[in-house]
């Protein structure tokens, strides 16, 4: 059998098991905001509980900050909607904080005291397809109405479970919804608890096989101490399109140049090889470790 009919074999029944395992808040009533914002937050085994929790620390510091704060209020509707979801592997995908309104300092803080009580978890597998059908149905089944949609996935890996990720991405776009990513490159392959699963070049990865849409980009982590800042950073440019936090990774986008109509910013500062990435790397590897061979 065909490697990539394989794959869609073993995957199709559990993708929608990524979908239904994520409950939607609704209310009555329909709400407008500027934008709404679905955080997918990996929270796959191949990260330890410390850089789980400075992760998880990243996103309760963001939401306090007034780069933030000031960002999700200059819209014209003057705040955003937001849901915070965890994701690992098929089926383990968690909306732990429902869709909640931001519109200003005290309920941007109030998300992040809400966020900062949670319990830290860690799941098998990274299903990237998964966490992104689950985030598209969040926005699709919620009350809320929005100038902006964008999904802001962030992850330590490729997607090694599950279907394809470019499956999950074009079913994404075809909605007018945008991905944009957060690669977390903090072990080299065949190093730490991952060993096995992960690939070169994380960052060239998402970029030409994670994120797409309208002004879609990365925002590339490669030393922990900068976690919290570029996390910062790119829920500011996914807000307002400002660039703030030089101390952060800087941003790359999907196209050669930011989309038109966006500030006028030299952001194009972090150089990737053009080359396309294999996209089905990351089942490749965890074949590959499972002991099957194929050409």
């Amino acid at each position: 059998m065909p490697f990539l009919a394989m794959l869609r074999t073993g995957a199709l029944g559990l993708a929608a098991l990524a979908v239904a395992g994520s409950a939607v808040s609704q209310a009555p009533g329909q709400r407008k905001v500027d934008l709404e914002l679905v955080l997918a937050v990996d929270i796959s085994r191949s990260m330890d509980y410390e850089e789980h929790e400075l992760q998880r620390d990243g996103y309760v510091e963001a939401f306090r900050h007034k780069d933030v704060i000031n960002a999700l209020m200059s819209g014209p509707e003057g705040r955003i909607a937001v849901t915070y979801m965890e994701w690992a592997g098929e089926g383990a995908t968690y909306q732990v904080i429902p869709w909640t309104i931001i519109d200003s300092g005290n309920a941007a803080h109030a998300f992040a005291d809400r966020l900062a009580e949670e319990q830290i978890r860690g799941e098998r597998r990274t299903s990237i397809s998964a966490a992104l059908f689950a985030a598209a149905d969040l926005i699709e089944g919620n009350d809320i109405v929005a100038f902006r949609r964008a999904i802001d996935v962030s992850g330590d890996g490729a997607n090694n479970a599950g279907l394809p990720v470019e499956e999950a991405r074009e079913y994404v776009l075809r909605r007018d919804i945008t991905i944009n990513g957060l690669p977390i490159l903090l072990n080299r392959p065949g190093q730490g608890f991952g060993n096995g699963y992960d690939i070169e070049h994380l960052d060239r990865y998402y970029k030409h096989c994670v994120i797409g849409g309208e002004g879609a980009f990365i925002a590339p982590v490669y030393d922990l101490k900068h976690l919290a800042s570029t996390i910062r950073k790119k829920l500011v440019m996914e807000i307002a399109g400002l660039d703030v936090a030089p101390d952060a990774a800087p941003i790359q986008f999907a196209e050669a140049e930011p989309p038109a109509g966006g500030p006028a910013l030299k952001r194009i500062q972090l150089k990737l090889p053009t080359e396309k990435s294999d996209c089905l790397s990351g089942e490749k590897a965890r074949m590959r470790r499972d002991g099957f061979n194929f050409q």
